[in-house]
């Protein structure tokens, strides 16, 4: 299998993996060697797509010279354009959409499938077999599928359907699972986390999840991604300060800091009330990790919109942002709206914009220097066997930096305790100290 996109697209391929596996398929790590190769695609923006069909293609080709006799893609690129992929790419023997994950034997051994249909409804439980291929100290959990938010830019809806939360025995049965299979941190993931069963009649979900998973024995690490700023409530960072496991990150996809450029988005809320929002994170959670994304070149966005972007950045300084030029996807509402911004422009903004975000990255991180802090380490630095590589509770694995370990050893998986001696934009240097009689 080939997995790309999200972690959320990552949970179906392993809930997939672990269904194939159940019934006796063998998973090898070549494709070469691979009877059958999967796709799970992304379809979120232009250059995921552009992945996702070079995947398709490299496999396809894979498929004339090796031993696949079967190709079979699946994800959100089957999900928007199953009848295209199958003209297209006649390499292709089965698509699955986001809705069809449970299909996923009758793909591989060749029996009927169904067609890919619009407003998929599945969601997967805890009684699913799961196959990790994340670290083994590492999963991620989805607890909610799709979205009913309408924002102009946003294709997610279509592919994912209307958003369903899971219950909440059903995630605490998964997690406790996990965490009985060596599993010490969670991440909970879900197109909006914070909007975690509203659909079931309770306010504050998510709040009572976290203290429900907070009770589970082995975790160490609970940490929550993709919030919404509209359905952020002070419950929920009460929870997230309380919960020891509970890890004191936000991340919380702002999108943009131009009242003007918000209200195209479609997005709730105007920049005086993000600054507000982000300064209540941070005095009901202290010592909280603020992670953010931004979207710049969106339609009619001008100097002075971009502008009162990177005010916003430079006031709220952000521990981590991330930046991407606007994509322009067919099916949203932003598709058609005029005044678009060249390619050029957009490109230097984003750079300007990710040159703001790094110099105040490396001031907050010299601020650090000097700190104890406790680093999960992950294995070896993937640049130097000398080194040792990790992460903190501020850091998300995959998206954020990470933590060079220059002295000291320890197994991948474990927690220590370490000391901040140097400083880089995104990255911290530690030694580790020695353990406590």
């Amino acid at each position: 299998m080939v997995s790309l996109g999200c972690p959320k697209n990552l949970v179906d391929g392993e809930v997939m993996l672990g269904r194939l596996r159940a019934s006796g398929h063998q998973l090898v790590p070549d494709a070469a060697e691979a009877d059958v190769i999967i796709v799970n695609t992304c379809a979120f923006i232009d250059r995921a797509k552009q992945e996702s069909i070079d995947a398709i293609l490299e496999m396809a080709r894979l498929k004339e010279t090796g031993k696949a006799e079967r190709l079979v893609v699946s994800g959100c690129l089957a999900q928007r354009y199953d009848a295209d992929l199958r003209r297209e790419i006649p390499e292709i023997d089965a698509t699955l959409g986001t809705g069809q994950v449970e299909d996923i034997l009758s793909a591989v051994e060749g029996t009927t499938v169904a067609e890919v249909g619009s407003g998929p409804t599945w969601v997967y439980d805890h009684t699913a077999p799961r196959l990790l291929t994340t670290p083994p100290h590492l999963a991620y959990v989805k607890i909610s599928e799709g979205c009913d938010y309408t924002c102009s830019f946003c294709i997610i809806p279509k592919l994912r359907g209307r958003h369903r939360s899971r219950a909440l025995d059903d995630i605490e049965a998964e997690v406790e699972s996990l965490a009985e299979r060596g599993v010490k941190e969670i991440v909970l993931v879900a197109q909006d986390t914070t909007r975690y069963a509203l659909d079931l009649g309770i306010r504050d979900g998510l709040a009572l999840l976290l203290r429900r998973l907070g009770r589970i024995e082995g975790l160490r690490w609970i940490r929550v991604m993709y919030a919404y700023p509209a359905t952020v409530t002070d419950a929920i960072l009460e929870a997230m300060a309380s919960e020891d496991k509970v890890v004191k990150y936000v991340d919380m996809p702002l999108q943009h800091g131009s009242d003007r450029i918000l209200r195209r988005m479609k997005r709730p809320t105007g920049r005086g009330n993000l600054l507000g929002m982000v300064e209540r994170v941070r005095r009901l959670v202290p010592g909280v990790a603020f992670r953010t994304s931004f979207i710049v070149g969106f339609p009619g966005e001008t100097e002075e919109d971009f502008e009162e972007l990177l005010a916003l950045v430079r006031a709220a300084e952000f521990d981590n942002v991330g930046v991407f030029t606007f994509s322009d996807e067919e099916g949203t509402a932003s598709f058609d709206l005029p005044d678009r911004v060249p390619a050029r422009t957009k490109e230097r903004r984003r750079r300007r914009l990710m040159a703001t975000q790094k110099r105040i990255s490396h001031a907050r991180n010299r601020r650090r220097v000097g700190d104890e802090v406790e680093v999960l380490v992950e294995g070896a630095h993937p640049e130097s066997d000398l080194l040792l590589s990790g992460r903190l509770a501020s850091q998300a694995p995959e998206i954020d930096g990470i933590v060079i370990v220059s002295d000291g050893s320890a197994a991948p998986g474990s927690f220590v305790r370490a000391r901040v001696t140097e400083a880089h934009p995104y990255d911290l240097v530690v030694q580790i100290l020695p353990a406590l009689a």
